[in-house]
């Protein structure tokens, strides 16, 4: 896929509530699998950040059942570090075939 191809990509949009039940809108920046593992996760940004340039970065492990989408967040410090890694390399790979 080249760079052009994304461009015309439609973000996906996935609606997470907050602590007060309220839906938010995130946009999917990546999805990926990590080595070894059989887990699948996901890297979304708010799309309601008014500074683009500070946008956190949120990690969720997800499951498909149907239609249905299950986030789970990571609690598991050893299994952050793992996520954070294999995002940061799949990141720098985009970057260098640019």
């Amino acid at each position: 896929m080249t760079k052009d191809d994304m461009q015309f990509e439609e973000p996906e949009i996935i609606y997470i509530p907050d602590e007060e039940g309220n839906e938010e809108e995130f946009e999917v920046v990546m999805k990926f699998e990590v080595d070894g593992s059989d887990e699948k996760y996901m890297m979304v940004v708010p799309l309601s950040s008014e500074d683009e340039e500070t946008d956190e970065v949120y990690a969720f492990r997800y499951e498909e059942d149907g239609d249905d989408l299950k986030l789970y967040t990571i609690d598991d410090e050893e299994e952050w570090n793992m996520v954070e890694e294999t995002f940061n390399t799949l990141i720098g790979e985009m970057e260098e075939s640019d």
